[in-house]
């Protein structure tokens, strides 16, 4: 049987504009000014392993309750950024009865592909195609994992307009028991230019140091993973942040057949710097049950129980019972399906029944699929029980006994 994973749903679910192609050059260590981002050098440093002010404070790996997914980065994407009343409606909730609470504490920034018109064509992870011709896109070089870091440092967007509304709430509602936290998603680096072509070549990404990294050595692809985690931190040093937290990094391939051998040090080099390591695996993917021995921090297994009106709920109890036995958390799914006009509200509710009667709701982290801004759009809906439902879901959030007290 094969499964619709999160992705794969998000992958056919973006808007698709077109297929035209654009190059882009490299750089080196050093990067383009962030605009608005307070920079006076010109120039972002990129200091591998450097120890910025604000992490030499942490001794230890962040906690975290209920983390979001939120889509972002490629062309395809109809709304294009992170801003306004959109991404407002994930920092705060307010119950029926008026009562303003914090919402989710973690906040995953993620993006798989960047194709369409005007697009560079490419996957950040391995097995994604072109949806107007089916044709396995080519792997994301140096270039378009720069673009991506870019893009969401976007002045007054994204993690910036994040730290706006944060500090905002913190005046209404006090500070939070612990700082909204950033989880940034790192780019798979693929083995060969195109995933099902190996004669393609495996020297496409980029340089480091004027030295041509080559991907069928594993060296190297933990290099261009070091490299990006360096970048990521020197773009959020540079952006001043006051009101939310660099505290993890997300693993974007679903599954570990391809990964095996580069996890393990990438988790070293996150953990030195008391960085979180994350993963989502699809229901019954490779590998999902040995997610601590690859040096994941949070592991949460996704049911895929959602998208196909055909799958039984015993598959959804059937994850609640594996992610037991592997001491995994969990990810709940949901898209604008679950909007009365689509008819399948019933699945969400579903997911809430299924974690709370396996105590999912009580003893383990969450982390939460909505398609592109499910959650804003069941709250903004003219359809009253659109609304009913968004406050089901807003209540089974802020009401959970594991984030009581954290």
């Amino acid at each position: 049987m094969k499964f619709l994973t999160h992705s794969t749903l998000a992958f056919i679910a973006a808007s698709f504009i077109g297929v035209t192609g654009v190059s882009c050059s490299e750089q080196d260590h050093t990067v383009p000014p962030i605009p608005g981002s307070g920079d006076s050098s010109g120039k972002v440093e990129i200091e591998p392993g450097k120890i910025y002010d604000w992490e030499a404070s942490r001794t230890e790996v962040a906690d975290y309750t209920d983390m979001v997914l939120l889509y972002g980065g490629g062309t395809q994407r109809y709304v294009p950024n992170w801003e306004g009343e959109r991404l407002q409606s994930y920092v705060t909730y307010t119950d029926r009865s008026g009562h303003k609470k914090w919402f989710f504490d973690a906040f995953l920034f993620i993006e798989f592909a960047d194709y369409g018109y005007g697009s560079a064509n490419v996957t950040y992870a391995t097995g994604y195609r072109d949806p107007s011709t089916q044709q396995y896109l080519n792997s994301a070089t140096k270039a378009d994992w720069e673009r991506l870091a870019e893009y969401y440092f976007k002045p007054g967007k994204n993690i910036m307009a994040l730290d706006a509304f944060v500090g905002q709430a913190t005046k209404t509602l006090g500070k939070p028991s612990h700082p909204r936290q950033v989880i940034m998603t790192i780019p798979e680096p693929i083995r060969n230019l195109n995933c099902r072509d190996y004669s393609s070549p495996t020297t496409y990404w980029g340089e480091i140091d004027g030295r041509k990294l080559d991907f069928s050595k594993t060296a190297d692809r933990v290099a261009a993973v070091q490299w990006y985690i360096d970048y990521i931190r020197a773009l959020f040093d540079n952006a001043n942040l006051k009101n939310v937290e660099l505290a993890g990094f997300y693993w974007l391939a679903e599954h570990a057949t391809e990964s095996t051998d580069i996890l393990d040090p990438i988790s070293e080099y996150l953990h030195k710097m008391n960085y979180s390591f994350n993963w989502i695996p699809y229901f019954n993917a490779n590998g999902y049950a040995k997610w601590k021995s690859y040096g994941f921090d949070y592991a949460f297994l996704q049911p895929n129980y959602f998208f196909n009106e055909a799958t039984p709920i015993s598959q959804l109890e059937q994850a609640c019972q594996m992610a037991a036995s592997a001491n995994m958390a969990m990810e709940m799914e949901f898209d604008d399906n679950a909007l009365a006009r689509n008819g399948r509200a019933y699945k969400l509710r579903n997911y809430m029944d299924a974690f709370r009667r396996y105590k999912v709701w009580n003893d383990r982290p969450l982390a939460y699929y909505q398609g592109n801004n499910t959650v804003y759009t069941l709250r903004t809906s003219s359809s009253s029980e659109d609304v009913a439902l968004y406050h089901e879901f807003g209540e089974f959030v802020t009401t959970r006994p594991y984030r009581i007290g954290r």
